[in-house]
């Protein structure tokens, strides 16, 4: 799980010049925002936006059902940086399309993967895994008091149990309100 500077600082990591660079930011905001899971952003399409309402809408996902999120500004502006500034021209329905030939096809999974990798080694880290920013986004929601219902709604979750998983307990914050064992020194 990564922490809230953690975050930062992996997004900061994007403002260097590489290729695809708005493409690997907007697909890292997806999954760190919203907490979609790298299935989920490369089936990611252009009506599935609908930019009036600032919703997302998500089909084809695990849970086999469509689901509307709210699109967070800052994943907006980059996915709209990358649309407007980089996206290769196509006739690809798909937001994320390849950058090198053929270019007529949507991204893969490996695509999203790569970019996250190079994201942690920019930092400076021995990460491997993008589940992670699933989990990170699921903590940060309860570190934030966001009930765990909310939770599983978000991660499209149908048992909270499943939820509680992703959304790490932060106990620091449960030990300050935890009672003393009962016929411990205190």
């Amino acid at each position: 799980m990564l922490t809230g500077a953690e975050i930062d600082e992996l997004l900061s990591s994007f403002d260097q010049a590489f290729p695809s660079r708005l493409r690997a930011y907007a697909m890292v905001r997806c999954l760190i925002d919203l907490g979609l899971r790298s299935s989920e952003v490369v089936k990611l399409q252009l009506d599935d936006i609908n930019w009036a309402d600032g919703t997302i809408k998500l089909v084809g996902t695990k849970s086999r059902r469509a689901d509307a999120l709210p699109l967070p500004s800052e994943t907006g502006a980059a996915i709209a940086a990358y649309l407007h500034e980089e996206r290769p021209v196509t006739s690809n329905r798909a937001i994320f399309v390849r950058h090198v030939a053929p270019y007529d096809e949507p991204i893969t999974t490996k695509s999203v993967k790569r970019a996250v990798l190079a994201g942690y080694r920019r930092c400076g880290w021995t990460r491997t895994g993008v589940h992670i920013l699933r989990h990170s986004m699921a903590s940060r929601l309860l570190r934030a008091g966001a009930p765990m219902k909310e939770i599983a709604d978000i991660l499209r979750h149908r048992s909270l149990d499943t939820s509680a998983i992703y959304a790490k307990v932060d106990l620091t914050n449960l030990a300050a309100v935890a009672l003393p064992w009962p016929g411990s020194a205190q």
